[in-house]
């Protein structure tokens, strides 16, 4: 097989990290870093089980990207943290999390993982991009967020999701064939189908209203009969027998919403990506010291000599 290049949806994985362990793990100064620690493991484990010849943790340089919340408002709107200070939004956030994200990228430095962001957009779009510019190795994209499963492709070369929503032990690796047979959507085109699809059931998570009376199963099959999301609109639009009655009037009834919900849900392949100059996974740390001394500053212990171990092709597995 081929090496892949492995994409992570950092925060996406930090923020599993931080719920999955407790806060009683701290630095000797009291500072939690259970998603420090928890983040780590989950490199080591992508290193060890995936043997990727090239790593990029993709982050967040703007959770909620003013194009998108301008074409929806409501858009992760229940997510701003409440503040009287003007200013730009601020994504609630746990507490004891929040000092944890600069450890995770000076850890990410020290050890020579290439990290990337692009101004005004969202890790998703980060993803998308670097998945786009690749022709060569296959990608893949390790997330707990479902809503990348509108990457996956079969050419010009592969994209598969590994999804870790249940923790790594129960991970699913997800290619365009596992989309469409577990949503009933067209393999030619799962990827796009699924993002259709996203867009008419919506996402309560997310700030997506979707259109009412049209679940996930009434979705897929719509996006299956006509294709496309602006098929299916123009369809509902000029009456066609195929679209339900009751499914036609929503849908004229959203005209607004659907006009919006592209730009809102369809991840971004032309984001201006910035922070990859080498993506190549290292053999060693660039910086040993430097992680020697963030391992015993944060109390880092077992976790970082996995992910040293994971570096150096040896099991790196964690035991926890």
């Amino acid at each position: 097989m081929t090496a892949p290049l492995v994409l992570l949806d950092a925060a996406s994985l930090y923020f599993r990290s931080f719920f999955a362990l407790p806060e009683s793990l701290t630095a000797p100064d009291g500072t939690p870093v259970n998603a420090v620690r928890g983040f780590a493991d989950t490199v080591a484990r992508v290193l060890t089980d995936r043997r990727p010849a090239r790593l990029v943790a993709c982050l967040d340089a703007d959770w909620r990207p003013e194009f998108r919340v301008r074409a929806l408002p409501s858009y992760k709107a229940h997510r701003v943290a409440e503040s009287s200070e003007e200013g730009p939004d601020v994504e609630e956030v746990p507490d004891t999390l929040t000092p944890q994200v600069p450890i995770i990228l000076e850890l990410l430095e020290a050890v020579g993982i290439a990290t990337a962001e692009a101004e005004g957009f969202e890790a998703d779009d980060v993803i998308g991009t670097l998945a786009a510019r690749e022709a060569q190795l296959p990608v893949e994209v390790v997330t707990g967020d479902r809503d990348l499963f509108q990457l996956v492709r079969s050419e010009p070369s592969p994209v598969s999701v590994i999804y870790v929503g249940k923790g790594w032990a129960k991970a699913e690796v997800l290619g365009p064939a596992e989309v469409a047979a577990r949503y009933g959507l067209p393999a030619e085109h799962a990827g796009a189908a699924y993002a259709d699809m996203a867009m008419l059931r919506g996402d309560p998570s997310d700030g997506l209203p979707g259109v009412p009376g049209i679940g996930e199963k009434t979705a897929a099959k719509l996006v299956t009969r006509f294709g496309s999301l602006e098929a299916l609109v123009a369809a509902a639009r000029d009456g066609h027998p195929d679209v339900p009655p009751r499914a036609r009037t929503k849908l004229v009834e959203s005209s607004d919403y659907l006009a919006a919900a592209p730009l809102v849900v369809r991840v971004a392949t032309d984001a201006p990506v910035i922070g990859v100059d080498d993506d190549h996974v290292p053999h060693e740390p660039v910086a040993p010291e430097r992680v020697a001394e963030l391992a015993e500053r944060y109390n880092l212990g077992g976790s970082v000599t996995r992910l040293l171990a994971a570096l150096s092709g040896q099991s790196g597995r964690p035991t926890s």
